[in-house]
């Protein structure tokens, strides 16, 4: 049984990686499942076996990158607790401010494939979704529960992992409007935006003036998209 898994997970990679090679060689749209499965060696229907869709082979590719990432990697590693929460918040923002700075055309092409996802039959999107979720979700929960306990937050009715998604869906919907080379909305410099997105969202999950002030003042300054930012706008 533990030889048949391992055969199993070897594969799994394999695909993975005929299938990076696809998609940086050919974009998305240029990219089949016939094609994967051929750069591969395998049949097309051994691939379905590992992944049912070209949406589900992408949004894995994705979600190891992610997983991948050393600062996310340490962010997540880190004892749950207010200063975790702002500085996750502040890294997700940083990031998609980052992506309508045109700093990396790769994230931006995927911005865009999420956001017709949503016009579309929605599949990359759920499985993306699912993924941030089981990565990201747990700590994002942890730790408002704990800034809830030390009395930097106001408890919100409802399912705590709905903020992290109004949280997201925020910076996902800004960084749309600035992704074309005329940005449909002028939000101004970069680095201030970024301050305001984050100041927005640690209000709109509960926590407090003052500690809002405390963690992301120090979250910000230790941030290299930070300087990033400013050097973009």
């Amino acid at each position: 049984m533990t030889s048949l898994r391992m055969t199993s997970d070897l594969r799994r990679q394999l695909i993975l990686g005929a299938a990076k090679r696809c998609f940086a060689r050919n974009g998305y749209a240029g990219t089949t499942t016939k094609s994967v499965a051929a750069a591969a060696a395998i049949s097309e229907g051994l691939l379905f076996k590992h992944f049912p869709s070209k949406a589900a082979l992408y949004a894995e590719i994705l979600a190891e990158e992610c997983e991948a990432d050393p600062e996310l990697a340490h962010l997540l590693g880190q004892e749950p607790s207010t200063a975790t929460l702002v500085e996750l918040v502040r890294g997700m923002v940083g990031h998609f401010v980052n992506i309508a700075n045109g700093s990396d055309e790769d994230e931006a092409q995927r911005l865009r494939f999420m956001a017709a996802s949503h016009l579309e039959d929605g599949e990359f999107a759920r499985l993306l979704y699912g993924k941030i979720a089981d990565l990201i979700g747990p700590t994002f929960v942890a730790s408002l529960t704990r800034a809830i306990a030390a009395g930097d937050a106001t408890e919100i009715a409802g399912e705590p992992l709905n903020l992290f998604w109004f949280a997201h869906h925020t910076v996902l919907t800004a960084a749309l409007t600035r992704l074309p080379a005329a940005p449909c909305l002028e939000y101004g410099d970069a680095s201030v935006l970024e301050r305001q997105l984050c100041q927005f969202i640690l209000r709109g999950i509960g926590l407090g003036e003052a500690v809002i002030a405390t963690h992301l003042d120090h979250a910000l300054s230790a941030s290299p998209g930070q300087s990033a930012a400013r050097e973009s706008a």
